[in-house]
């Protein structure tokens, strides 16, 4: 079985502030450094599992994160952006399973680590057919189109409660306990990536006796994103086909997953062209 891994830098275990993960922070590089840890003992579980390849994408920010000479060298990587499909690029049917490792809970959640959905400069609230999305929700269903499930996600306990909402009987590890936005209560690093190799392992073996459905929400898609303010809204809406709901919030009804997530980047990189 082939298995695809996204990982992404807020979820990871000690990450607690915007600082750390910021190329030009404070304790970034340690923070790189953690998260490709987690990377590589998501990695390394999955071929514990019974995986035959893996292939990880690097999913935050600059997407330029990972240390590739400190991953396991069955695994291959894409890094660097932009990318059509963001945080879930190159997943395909080739793949058995999807793995969503150092994810974060969606905009608005209170007591999750670092919250916010694609962009939180300018994104404050986004649902999909009337339901509040994050990102675990938007890229387990272009994995789900793909006809991929995820079965497993690692992050706060925020995150993991809300993908067992959106994907029932996933595998999840907390990695930490956030208590505001800004403060946790982690595992350290050497326990995080144990717990995380072994629910990888247990990810993969389940995947290949098909205990996992792919996420496949109801279509077509209602978009609807809630910006900071009007200047957002006033750049996002020049996509075509976006519908000015009112002052702060933009709706698109998009027919399948990559293209909700194709405007969602839209959305957002014109909507943080206003940020001053």
């Amino acid at each position: 079985m082939q298995v695809y891994i996204s990982v992404d830098m807020e979820g990871i275990a000690g990450v607690v502030h915007v600082d750390q993960t910021r190329r030009s922070g404070h304790d970034y590089e340690r923070a790189r450094r953690w998260m490709t840890a987690e990377a590589d003992a998501a990695i390394q579980g999955a071929f514990d599992g019974g995986a035959t390849g893996v292939l990880v994408n690097d999913s935050h920010g600059d997407m330029r994160n990972l240390v590739l000479e400190e991953l396991d060298p069955r695994a291959e990587l894409i890094s660097g952006s932009l990318k059509p499909l963001s945080m879930v690029q190159g997943v395909g049917a080739a793949f058995g399973c999807a793995l969503f490792v150092g994810y974060h809970a969606g905009a608005g959640t209170r007591a999750g680590i670092l919250d916010h959905t694609y962009y939180g400069r300018v994104v404050a609230r986004c649902r999909v057919n009337r339901r509040d999305w994050n990102e675990t929700a938007i890229n387990a269903a272009v994995c789900g189109a793909a006809g991929v499930p995820v079965a497993l996600v690692t992050g706060d306990s925020a995150v993991c409660a809300q993908a067992r909402e959106y994907l029932g009987e996933v595998e999840t590890v907390a990695v930490k306990d956030a208590i505001t936005r800004y403060a946790a209560r982690s595992f350290h690093p050497t326990t995080a990536c144990a717990t995380i190799r072994a629910a990888a392992a247990t990810a993969v073996e389940r995947a290949l006796d098909g205990a996992f459905a792919p996420f496949h929400p109801d279509g077509p898609l209602a978009l609807e994103i809630t910006f900071v303010n009007a200047g957002a809204a006033d750049a996002a809406e020049l996509v075509p086909g976006t519908e000015r709901v009112d002052g702060v919030t933009c709706g698109y009804v998009a027919p399948d997953a990559a293209t909700l997530l194709q405007v969602i980047q839209a959305w957002t990189i014109l909507a943080g062209s206003t940020v001053v």
